[in-house]
């Protein structure tokens, strides 16, 4: 007897028969794994290593009947009797694993796949729909921000996807939801076929992971990480958001297969057009979801709605905001809800944080900003700066970056493995940047970090004069020299501390 094909199947049907492999053993697979188990699949779990937490979630799903293997060499060969592959967002293409499974006509889905395919009938009836986001930057900041306006809708929303709950386990919940706010990477992205959100956005286009694009020999890296962003627009009902000083997000929406009578949307910090949300004087406006739209704008919050501690909001804070804002209106959100979520909202840590002042100079912890076009938006919003930067790079140039705010720097301390990268991106369009090189230390690996930060603090502070902002914005990744992007900010917070409470 031939088994089910999963290609046909949903949450309401019976997985037994289907054998599922799910290749990489993070919060994303192991959620895949856990939720085809108890559909009935029977599913194998691969993986090269693991974590202590995550080999404890491999002895659970054991207990519940799925086959794990982690060890070095796991991922390397398909098994022989398989149905569909689940792929961690994190394994390219060329990956044997998944070439294996093309050669032999094998789906492979992400776990946003699968959970597109596994969602339930929600309160109004029909699955909840989705609302979406990506971008090189601003993503988890906007996401969470169109969470906390659905949620002053009155709204039962989460966020999830690539931040929050994976989002397989958000739509298994026996408790439904009302809707979704959703985070997808490009990784994640690729491996999607069938999803269509209710509304979608791109929120800028730039630079970062070509070293994952870059893989595949005669591939433009940049076109395929921008191809992959436009996927999320394929299928949307209502609404494709796009930054309007980002052309090429508009471009996706111009290429984009959408649902008959989806509209385009922008959002921009100028004056908005008709169509558009955008900023008049101190207000955040609707030109898009209001009747009126060709003669007038509904207000929707202040500025100063979005300030926190007193710090009025970077630029690129209110860009997000904007695209929030759109993403709940293009859901049907009143214009009070969208004030009230903002006015609630707060940034995560190690985003543009102030973490401490003394003797005329701010320190700023901007540790999230792990790419170049991150920085930037730091660097813009802040002068004179003294700019700590560097790490894992990832393929991507700095030269954009320092043309742009070379009158802003007053110097820059350079860490990490690419520091040379920027150094010599700073030295042809900012010769006259004092530039210090942060060399690495026998004992950085050991306490994660702290004496290096030290020795970044000590430098930074001895050529910032008072008025300056000593920003941590490194533009890379972290993995070179801390855990995480977390730990590198924290460190940094330590360091400035121990300065600060000197003075």
């Amino acid at each position: 007897m031939s088994r089910p094909d999963p290609t046909a199947l949903g949450r309401e049907d019976s997985w037994d028969g289907v054998r599922a492999a799910v290749a990489g053993f993070g919060v994303s697979g192991f959620a895949a794994a856990d939720n085809l188990t108890h559909l009935g699949a029977t599913v194998t779990a691969l993986a090269d290593s693991a974590t202590p937490a995550q080999l404890e979630k491999a002895e659970l799903l054991e207990v519940l009947g799925a086959r794990v293997e982690i060890h070095q060499g796991a991922t390397a060969t398909l098994p022989d009797d398989v149905d569909v592959v689940i792929t961690s967002p994190g394994f390219r293409p060329d990956t044997p694993l998944l070439q294996q499974a093309a050669a032999r006509g094998i789906p492979v889905w992400g776990e946003v796949e699968l959970a597109w395919r596994l969602r339930a009938a929600g309160p109004s009836g029909a699955p909840a729909p989705w609302l979406c986001v990506t971008g090189t930057n601003g993503k988890t900041t906007t996401v969470q921000m169109l969470d906390a306006i659905l949620r002053a809708a009155g709204l039962r929303s989460v966020a999830a996807g690539n931040v929050g709950l994976p989002i397989v386990e958000a739509v298994m919940d026996p408790a439904p939801y009302d809707v979704f706010a959703v985070e997808l990477s490009s990784f994640q992205l690729h491996y999607t076929q069938t999803m269509g959100a209710q509304a979608a956005a791109v929120l800028n286009l730039a630079e970062d992971h070509l070293d994952w694009y870059g893989a595949t020999p005669g591939v433009d890296p940049m076109a395929a990480y921008g191809a992959d962003k436009g996927r999320i627009y394929t299928g949307v009902e209502r609404a494709c958001v796009y930054n309007a000083a980002d052309p090429a997000t508009e471009a996706l929406v111009r290429d984009a297969e959408v649902v008959e009578g989806a509209r385009a949307v922008g959002f921009t910090l100028g004056m908005p057009g008709v169509g558009m949300l955008g900023v008049v004087e101190d207000l955040l406006v609707d030109r898009a979801f209001i009747a009126e739209r060709s003669t007038s704008a509904a207000e929707l919050c202040t500025i100063d709605d979005l300030a926190a501690d007193g710090h009025p909001p970077a630029p690129h804070v209110v860009a997000n905001a904007l695209a929030a804002a759109a993403l709940a209106r293009a859901h049907g959100v009143d214009q009070a809800a969208v004030r009230d979520g903002l006015r609630s909202f707060r940034l995560d840590g190690h985003r543009i944080a102030v973490v401490g002042s003394a003797a005329g100079v701010t320190w700023v912890d901007d540790s999230k900003a792990t790419n170049p076009h991150a920085a930037q938006s730091s660097l813009m919003a802040l002068e004179p700066v003294v700019w700590v930067a560097g790490g894992l790079a990832k393929g991507a140039g700095f030269d954009e970056l320092v043309r742009s705010v070379a009158s802003r720097l007053r110097a820059a301390v350079l860490i990490g493995r690419d520091r040379d990268v920027i150094a010599a991106a700073l030295s042809r369009h900012a010769p006259d940047v004092p530039v210090i090189m942060i060399d690495a230390d026998q004992t950085d690996p050991v306490d994660g970090g702290q004496a290096l930060m030290r020795r970044v603090v000590e430098a930074a502070a001895s050529v910032a004069v008072p008025g300056d902002t000593v920003l941590l914005a490194p533009g890379c990744a972290s993995q070179d020299q801390f855990s995480d992007y977390a730990a590198r900010g924290e460190r940094f917070a330590d360091a400035v501390r121990s300065i600060v409470d000197k003075t």
